[in-house]
């Protein structure tokens, strides 16, 4: 008899994905068969998303349409996710297409419970609580050994963070591709008036760095090239370990392990930046100059509203800095429109903000009520009309000025990690063109950058190639080939 088999389907962020992938390996450590259409599994785990209305309604869609897929040949449905964290209960009562809602003290056992809705045993979904208030516990990821003789390096990378260790981690990776995501924390510490991610997440838990640096190994030798750092904030990270500035120890570390070629930092708290974190990232070599700021506004009423800090002027004045240091600096951020007692002359503060930015890319966010949030209380709700017209003003705003920074990188020399070689007619690979990203653009969200080789030239997707950027489409680029490969490795 063969194994039953599970198709795991994920919305969301880059911590959904890692999740989904660390899922997977339970799964197949315990015996599952991964399926990559979900029709044809006997399972379909959705992954789903909890953090706005509109991924709310994405997760419950993905929900009912693998229910619709399996339903000809009997086939469950699970969900699992943030969404599935944060309703329990109250989520299985609405969505009956659903054999079973599970929360995240179900990941260990996944395989267990996989095979009891196999079974048709019903299973009583959770009651959701607030994990701020459970005792925080470590991050790191369970491993199995990579053979039997698997054993400590013996040695420390970098002098005193500590061994690392030849260990398989329980993750399969879903998707290919030259870049992926490391965890490097889960949870949060933060207030922010707007966000409940801190109520289902919990508190803020840093992985050990021996833990990252096993995993990024592990990461290089299934062929990634790009390691983005992820978590609900980076800039806490070594907090809860006692070293505040660990980041800044870490990151060369992650740089150096054989076969990554850049590392790329993500989620950062404006107001948790210090100058030893930006030198960090602008000078250590193979770690990109990329800031991912969160910002969420520039009124700094509305931010103190949010919970947060910072208004315009400290925030250019940051960016000033960085780009002093490290003038080829990619920024992204988002912010929020139509927060609660948000002004006219709020939006115009915002809008001057990002006129002087000169952010790489922006997005923009509507505001929702979300329960269990301090700002789903507050007065002075700004009406559902009123943000729709902010929205479509900054939105387009937002779309004119990423569009004018590409254009001020025409000219620029950057390094493109190559991520798609096109296929001729017969199949083979063709490689007049290339395309990648620069090291401002994240994977995604951050545009692309198209390379027009040399004649003659040849190049495989993981290969970072130096090509002069000749225009710009958008926040895409398209750049020429200087023949000066940067090699595999």
């Amino acid at each position: 008899m063969s194994p039953a088999s599970v198709a795991v389907v994920t919305l969301g962020c880059a911590r959904n994905d890692i999740d989904g992938e660390e899922l997977a390996g339970r799964l197949t450590a315990a015996g599952w068969q991964l399926a990559d259409d979900p029709s044809q599994a006997d399972v379909v785990l959705v992954n789903t998303c909890g953090f706005i209305e509109a991924a709310k309604k994405d997760s419950i869609d993905a929900v009912l349409e693998a229910a619709e897929a399996v339903g000809e040949h009997g086939g469950k449905v699970v969900a699992v996710g943030c969404l599935a964290e944060r309703y329990g209960a109250t989520l299985a009562a609405a969505l009956p297409e659903a054999s079973a809602v599970l929360g995240f003290d179900d990941y260990p056992d996944i395989g267990t419970r996989l095979d009891q809705v196999l079974a048709g045993r019903p299973l009583t979904a959770h009651a959701p609580r607030d994990r701020r208030v459970l005792r925080v516990v470590s991050t790191m990821r369970e491993t199995a050994p990579a053979d039997a003789s698997s054993r400590p390096t013996g040695g420390d990378i970098g002098g005193d963070i500590g061994p690392t260790y030849a260990m398989t981690p329980l993750r399969r990776r879903l998707t290919g591709g030259p870049a992926a995501a490391l965890r490097l924390a889960s949870g949060c510490d933060r207030r922010c008036a707007f966000c409940a991610i801190p109520t289902f997440r919990g508190s803020f838990a840093s992985r050990p760095p021996a833990d990252l640096l096993a995993e990024a190994g592990w990461l290089a030798d299934q062929g990634v090239r790009e390691l983005v750092l992820v978590s609900e904030n980076s800039t806490s990270y070594g907090k809860d370990l006692g070293d505040i500035r660990l980041l800044e120890r870490v990151l060369p570390q992650l740089a150096a392990v054989p076969g990554v070629a850049r590392v790329r930092l993500s989620y950062l708290q404006p107001a948790e930046m210090r100058p030893s974190l930006v030198e960090a990232l602008t000078e250590i070599p193979g770690v990109v100059p990329y800031f991912d700021l969160s910002f969420q506004h520039a009124s700094a009423t509305v931010l103190r509203r949010m919970r947060r800090f910072g208004g315009t002027e400290r925030f250019l004045a940051m960016l000033e800095d960085i780009r002093r240091r490290a003038p080829e600096a990619g920024v992204r951020s988002n912010v929020i429109v139509g927060f609660p007692g948000e002004r006219k002359a709020d939006v115009a503060e915002l809008s001057r903000f990002l006129s002087a930015a000169r952010l790489d890319a922006i997005g923009v966010f509507g505001y929702s009520d979300e329960e269990g949030t301090e700002a789903a209380g507050l007065a002075g709700k700004v009406g559902r009309a009123a943000i729709t017209r902010r929205l479509d003003a900054v939105s387009r705003l937002a779309e004119a000025l990423t569009a004018e920074r590409a254009e001020e990188r025409v000219g620029d020399l950057v390094e493109v990690l190559v991520e798609a070689v096109p296929e001729s007619a017969d199949g083979q690979p063709r490689t007049a063109v290339v395309e990648g990203r620069a090291a401002h653009q994240a994977p995604d969200i951050d545009g692309t950058t198209t390379v027009r080789l040399a004649p003659g030239s040849n190049v495989a997707v993981g290969q970072l190639v130096s090509a002069r950027v000749t225009a710009a489409v958008g926040v895409d680029l398209l750049a020429d080939d200087r023949v000066d490969h940067l090699g595999t490795g």
